[in-house]
């Protein structure tokens, strides 16, 4: 007997490489060539992938090493989306590839129809327009269907919108004088997870070390270091509501502005044209040749662009510009209840009792802070800006629906921060699960509020991890 339960195990360790071994041998010399140059390694609960060269093999490589990832990405999207909405994904699939396909760009194209190969290399079937949609789910769900819901499935709730805490500080706010940027993402605990780090090597434009998700040619989550001294993040503008189907989408934008750009002015040129008001952001970009820091707030009628070389920028999904924040979104900008509101003084606190002192450790303490300014104390919740709705019971008014439900599963899923000294090797600290550390653990989550079984099979355990640097030199 115990021979028999010795072998089983044995079958079940070695079927996996056999699987491997057997999909590999299927590969074409030049795609195993292509993947000779790719690599992918996990640490402290990253996926770090390097990919490079044309962008089918650049495709091809992520969706060949990333293929189990990916298709648990669509599996999840799948569920998520017929959940919320009563609607297949197949139907949202279908209206991507009508409103999005066609306006992204051929360089972007043929990285996607790469990754659809390496996917089906790798035994994953899928197609472009799946891929284009998983891509733009952002736009697509958060800004294009709340347009048509109404007509469609009325009874579906307003899509939860990512959201995060971010700042970018130089000269005299900074310990040195150079540029320091921290960054974190807030967003549902059972969406895709975003802890891959890519380095992109392509074979035109600028190398790309920046956070994303399975499948993902831009970052989504928005944290980026470029060779050409660019880094930036965003966090997204609340209450946000324009959106035009005929522009261009914002991933397709987002990635030929970063892999294209000398600078800061060029990223915004290239941002801007074809706009079409999904995933609006107000980014917080660096120039590290030349410490100068700026914040574009792109909505879809009205733009705010600021740039210096000495002060701060903050992000907290408060729009500054007043056309945007009267014109194009629907909140308060001073009810303290309100999340973005009680992170926006936050941020303003901190900058003030820390100006000339900010520095690498500083800004992960940033991002991990649990003061909310609301209540006056530190107390980790929706309002903080390292985020915790999951354990928030008075949630309700502090974030838009369905986040701001008491206990939903919501929060901070990371945090990421970077100095100049670091750009200028193309490197960044990463933390993966909430910045304070905080572990969440899916199983004991649904035991403790049963109202979210729907989200059982699609939450994960998240671990507390440790700070990590990650960089280009020893990838």
């Amino acid at each position: 007997m115990k021979n028999r339960l010795y072998l089983f195990s044995l079958l079940i360790l070695i079927f996996p490489i056999f699987l491997r071994a057997q999909i590999q041998s299927n590969l074409t010399q030049t795609q195993k060539e292509w993947l000779a140059k790719a690599e992918r390694h996990e640490k402290n609960g990253w996926i770090y992938l390097h990919i490079e060269g044309t962008p089918e093999e650049r495709g091809f490589q992520h969706g060949y090493l990333l293929a189990k990832e990916i298709k648990e990405s669509l599996d999840i999207f799948n569920k998520g989306w017929n959940y919320l909405t009563g609607m297949d994904w197949s139907w949202l699939v279908k209206k991507g590839g009508e409103i999005l396909t066609p306006k992204v760009d051929a360089e972007d194209l043929s990285e996607i129809d790469g990754i659809v190969e390496g996917l089906k290399a790798a035994g994953v079937s899928t197609t472009r327009d799946e891929i284009v949609t998983l891509n733009g789910s952002i736009e697509l769900i958060s800004y294009w269907w709340p347009t048509v819901k109404d007509s469609i499935s009325p009874n579906s709730p307003d899509p939860a919108k990512e959201s995060c805490s971010s700042f970018i500080a130089t000269g005299r706010m900074t310990a040195d004088g150079k540029i320091v940027l921290g960054h974190n993402t807030m967003s549902d605990y059972w969406n895709p997870l975003c802890n891959v780090i890519i380095d992109i090597k392509p074979e035109k434009g600028h190398r790309i070390l920046m956070q994303t998700s399975p499948g993902l040619i831009h970052s989504g989550t928005d944290f980026f270091i470029t060779d050409a001294g660019i880094v930036g993040s965003e966090t997204t503008i609340s209450g946000f509501f324009p959106f035009d189907s005929k522009g261009v989408p914002e991933f397709s934008r987002m990635r030929h502005a970063t892999q294209y750009a000398n600078s800061i002015d060029e990223w915004c040129d290239m941002m801007k044209k074809g706009n079409n008001g999904g995933y609006a952001n107000a980014w917080l970009l660096g120039d590290i040749n030349t410490n100068e820091i700026a914040r574009l707030e792109l909505g879809l009628k009205y733009v705010g662009f600021e740039k210096k070389k000495d002060g701060y920028f903050i992000g907290s999904n408060v729009a500054e510009n007043l056309k945007i924040l009267r014109f194009e979104t629907k909140i308060n900008e001073t009810n303290i209840k309100y999340s973005p509101v009680a992170r926006r003084v936050r941020w303003q606190q901190l900058m003030k009792e820390y100006a000339g002192k900010i520095n690498i450790n500083l800004a992960e303490k940033f991002e991990a802070d649990h003061y909310d300014t609301y209540l006056n104390k530190i107390n980790p919740d929706g309002r903080t800006l390292c985020a915790h709705i999951d354990i928030d019971p008075q949630s309700i008014g502090s974030f838009s629906p369905p986040s701001d439900n008491p206990y939903y599963a919501f929060g901070t899923l990371d945090g990421k921060v970077v100095d100049a000294k670091m750009a200028k090797k193309m490197s960044f600290i990463a933390r993966w699960g909430a910045a304070c550390g905080r572990a969440f653990y899916a199983k004991k989550y649904l035991e403790e509020h049963p109202q979210f079984d729907w989200m059982k099979g699609l939450l994960k355990d998240r671990p507390s991890e440790p700070w990590t640097e990650f960089s280009v030199e020893n990838k």
